[in-house]
């Protein structure tokens, strides 16, 4: 199974959650880190110690970074993963809220040559939708999809391009999944030409405030 996680609260409000998610390391795609809307001003040794431990375990790390759809400078982003790297480690980034149309595309392609001289591996890109189909040319991983549930189930529809897209380099993120039917929502996103999922059960304004089921034993 190739999950991928952002797991959005401090590890000293649920350590239970995080030590889960350490034991469960091999089976995730990669862990989104996430300090403070991105690495924050100084180092957490929470964040620090957990990221440890997950890298122990096998875990990817991506650090989060918001790109607020094109209008945050490179030079501030590059410098987000500077950070994530020398404090936490990370391996690659998750670059949030990125855009999706055709005209900003070579923007974006420019930002991620940057961020991949930066010394940055994975590059993960979340415009929650389906963007032009240059986008996922460019990335590792492109999230397609991130929605609640109601919205996955009646109003999901994919452009021609994503079936000749390989389903490892596609990942949809579906919050406020019933728990029993987290197995399903794995299912689904495999059905669709998505080989990597994030479903969570949490709701707004921060649905990733709690561990996807899918690792605690809830998807056999």
């Amino acid at each position: 199974m190739n999950l991928l996680v952002p797991l959005y609260v401090h590890p000293a409000e649920d350590p239970g959650a995080w030590h889960r998610l350490i034991s469960a390391a091999t089976r995730t795609y990669g862990v989104v880190l996430n300090p403070a809307d991105g690495p924050g001003e100084r180092p957490d040794p929470a964040f620090t110690a957990a990221a440890s431990a997950l890298r122990a375990a096998g875990a990817r790390l991506l650090g989060y970074v918001d790109t607020d759809y094109g209008m945050r400078a490179t030079a501030d982003i590059t410098e987000d993963l500077r950070r994530h790297r020398e404090w936490y480690a990370a391996d690659g980034c998750f670059l949030d809220r990125v855009t999706a149309t055709p005209q900003a595309l070579p923007a974006c392609r420019r930002l991620v040559r940057a961020v991949r001289r930066s010394g940055t591996a994975t590059v993960v890109l979340n415009p929650g939708v389906h963007p032009a189909a240059g986008y996922a040319r460019i990335a590792d991983l492109t999230v397609t999809f991130e929605g609640h549930w109601s919205t996955y189930v009646s109003a999901f529809s994919r452009p021609d391009w994503t079936v000749r897209q390989p389903p490892e380099r596609l990942c949809h993120l579906v919050y406020g999944v019933p728990e029993a039917l987290v197995p399903l929502a794995v299912r689904t996103a495999h059905e669709r030409g998505a080989a990597v999922c994030g479903p969570v059960t949490g709701e707004p304004p921060n649905p990733w405030a709690a561990l996807t089921p899918a690792l605690t034993g809830a998807e056999r």
